[in-house]
């Protein structure tokens, strides 16, 4: 836990692991391969996703007991993946360096991959986003993005290991070396370009706390706020979180958004804000969406990755009972967005857009690439309360200004909000819970990295290649010296 945010130790993940892979090389069978996996992963998500339970009873209105009950689940079914690859280590008996030189980290990112996306995903704490932005192993980033990172996290842990455990130690210790010296010499490279001169942005912090948001009374001292955070904002590109409009779209005054869209054209640009929108499609639908206002045309993006149990009710009517007498959401009968949408020309910029928990998605953020020379997400991390989630999401943010080479622009309810640089550095942000704008300029940039170009695909042919080889490997052993 200590690699991730706010701690950001990048080297003890390495050593963690390491460990890891100790236990499971050391185990006598494959169950207890699988039990010291779960072991492992309780603690590891027990610790790093404890804010679950601040989502579940402080803001989603759960009883303590059940909030306790379900995030202990939650953490129980997380734990399965590195349980499960423990056990599938287990195939391979023999070969020790191929075991830990290939098959632990092989299986250790697989593992990872599908949780990213298994009933819908769930892609927090991801081994390599430990890594960003300061780690040498970040360098790899444009190249094979978080995963590639992860992968290559595990591959050093496998290294540490067997130095520790004796037998050509000069060999794996050179390696590890020329591995870290590899992503150091990546940092250095500039993957992208440039484009035209930086934008000035202003980034809208208001504070709202998470459980008075949704009150109809406090709905119009809440366009106040914003009202005169976005009069007072010198900004051509002003954005706003998510839903920092608490009311849907049709029901806000014309006169309060003519406002809006008049301070963005005095300066020259554009203002994007959050808010839910009902719109006629079929039967109609209601999407957690991003609106536009200002010298460009309107322009909207629809949330695309929803989150279950927080923007929708995965079999709903099977769950009555949850709805209406465990959670308490405030809206969670949203619709999916389009998948592939464009970026929104706004500010003499094209911007990727995303909402919230859509930026812990890499290989669906890059849909909007390259076209796209500016990243931006609007989010609430109210939800999470005081807790280490936000830190945590914000290094996500961080990932994917590395693995795209672009700015990331972050303005969010409560924090954290911030301005990211192409190499994943935050230049400067405003502090949390706070109300706040932040003033700055962001620089546009074209260009493909290899991450944009490929997606996962390289990393996981030569995840899969590692498997075969190292199966290979296995195989050979069994069978002995021939006559």
């Amino acid at each position: 836990m200590g690699g991730f945010a706010p701690f950001n130790l990048f080297l003890l993940p390495v050593l963690t692991l390491a460990g890891l892979f100790r236990l499971w090389e050391a185990a006598p069978s494959k169950r207890q391969a699988a039990l010291a996996g779960f072991l492992f992963g309780l603690g590891f998500f027990g610790a790093g996703v404890s804010w679950v339970y601040v989502s579940l009873h402080d803001f989603g209105g759960m009883d303590a007991s059940v909030a306790v009950t379900a995030t202990a689940l939650f953490c129980a079914f997380l734990a399965l993946f590195p349980a499960f690859s423990g056990f599938a280590l287990g195939l391979f008996r023999s070969g020790r360096a191929a075991k830990f030189a290939l098959a632990a980290p092989a299986l250790w990112l697989l593992t990872e991959w599908v949780r990213g996306w298994i009933l819908t995903g769930f892609p927090w704490l991801v081994l390599g986003y430990s890594q960003a932005p300061t780690s040498p192993l970040a360098g790899y980033a444009p190249l094979v993005g978080v995963y590639g990172v992860s992968l290559l996290t595990a591959i050093s842990a496998g290294l540490v290991y067997l130095v520790w455990r004796g037998g050509e130690r000069v060999l794996w210790s050179g390696v590890v070396v020329a591995l870290w010296i590899g992503g150091f010499s990546l940092k250095q490279i500039e993957w992208t370009q440039p484009a035209g001169a930086p934008v000035t942005v202003s980034l809208l912090q208001g504070n709202i706390s998470q459980d008075v948001k949704w009150r109809p009374e406090k709905a119009q001292e809440t366009l106040k706020t914003y009202f005169q955070l976005v009069q007072s904002s010198p900004g051509r590109l002003i954005i706003l979180p998510e839903t920092a409009i608490p009311l849907f779209y049709e029901d806000v005054p014309r006169d309060y958004l003519e406002s809006l869209a008049e301070r963005a054209r005095s300066n020259g640009g554009d203002l994007l804000f959050g808010i839910p929108e009902y719109a006629p499609i079929g039967k109609g639908a209601y999407f957690n969406s991003v609106m536009t206002v200002g010298s460009s045309p309107s322009q909207t993006y629809r949330k695309v990755h929803l989150v279950p149990f927080g923007e929708y009710i995965p079999l709903k009517p099977f769950f009555p009972w949850l709805i209406h007498q465990i959670l308490h959401i405030p809206l969670d009968d949203f619709s999916r967005g389009e998948e592939f949408q464009k970026p929104l020309r706004v500010g003499g910029e094209q911007v990727a857009m995303s909402i919230c928990y859509e930026d812990a998605f890499g290989e669906e953020m890059i849909r909007q690439l390259p076209a796209a020379t500016l990243l931006a997400n609007v989010s609430n991390d109210a939800w999470f309360g005081n807790s280490i989630a936000p830190p945590q999401h914000q290094q996500m943010a961080q990932m994917r200004a590395l693995e795209t080479g672009r700015y990331m622009l972050r303005a969010t309810n409560t924090g954290m909000t911030a301005i990211i640089d192409q190499h994943g550095q935050v230049t400067t942000r405003v502090p949390q819970f706070e109300l706040a704008a932040l003033h700055g300029t962001a620089q546009g940039f074209t260009g493909s990295t290899l991450f944009v170009r490929w997606g996962n695909t390289a990393v996981l042919v030569f995840t899969f290649t590692m498997l075969i080889v190292a199966w290979r490997k296995n195989k050979s052993r069994r069978r002995g010296p021939t006559a």
